[in-house]
């Protein structure tokens, strides 16, 4: 699809010497500002798709294009993971002797000074509603609170797309609703496209359209309202 924001074509992706297939011939696209969730059981290769769009990991074969670049052809992969994607994981990972402020300054050492990396940091974590929590330290926020302050970490280089992974799933229902509805706002806020993981179809359902894969294959599509689209070929 032309402008996509993620493009993958004839993606594979295997361990072990090719003894355990993980992506079988994935194709799909995911347009700018677009939500898509990533559905299936563990060991379906929902993880393994976000860990190579952000160019953790490679693909045997296939291209993987993210905001325009063709990550095959990534001189610096540390400069792109830095500057064009953000990553949530289910635990925030958050550095536990720095406040919330000095953690969500992390990826912006190198690029800003310090007072406009406090200056953001601030903006950010008021945006994700922590502006009263900026010296707070991750053991004396709650759940809720430690993943919001990952997301503002996530945003720190206004990345243009955001990879999470099973973001609310070690999140009670209602904190979890509230970090969803975050992303949401964040999103029409940033315009930044995401690409989710979750096996929770609560979760899912916020999504604009959803991927559901079992062993390594993209099985079905679906758009938020249910209605089915063909899985891509």
């Amino acid at each position: 699809m032309t402008g996509a924001a993620i493009v993958l074509e004839g993606v594979r992706k295997s361990f072990e010497g090719g003894r355990v297939p993980a992506l079988r011939h994935v194709t799909f696209d995911v347009a700018p500002g677009e939500l898509v969730a990533l559905t299936g059981s563990s060991g379906s290769g929902k993880s393994t798709i976000l860990n190579l769009v952000g160019a953790l990991d490679t693909p045997d074969e296939g291209t993987i294009v993210v905001a325009g670049m063709d990550l095959r052809r990534l001189e610096h992969p540390a400069a792109y993971r830095a500057e064009t994607v953000g990553f949530v994981f289910q635990h925030h990972n958050l550095l536990p002797t720095l406040t919330a402020a000095e953690n969500v300054q992390m990826p912006m050492f190198g690029r800003l000074g310090r007072g406009d990396r406090a200056a953001r940091a601030g903006r950010l974590l008021e945006e994700v509603g922590l502006a009263e929590r900026v010296d707070a330290r991750p053991g004396t926020l709650s759940g809720g609170e430690r993943q919001r302050v990952a997301i503002a970490r996530a945003l720190a280089n206004e990345p243009q797309v955001l990879l999470a992974d099973e973001p609310t799933g070690a999140l009670d229902t209602t904190t979890g609703a509230h970090v969803l509805q975050l992303l949401g706002e964040l999103r029409e806020q940033h315009g930044m496209t995401i690409l989710l993981v979750t096996n929770d179809d609560a979760v899912a359902a916020h999504a604009d359209r959803r991927l559901h894969l079992r062993d390594g294959v993209i099985e079905a599509s679906a758009t938020r309202d249910g209605a089915p689209r063909p899985a891509p070929a």
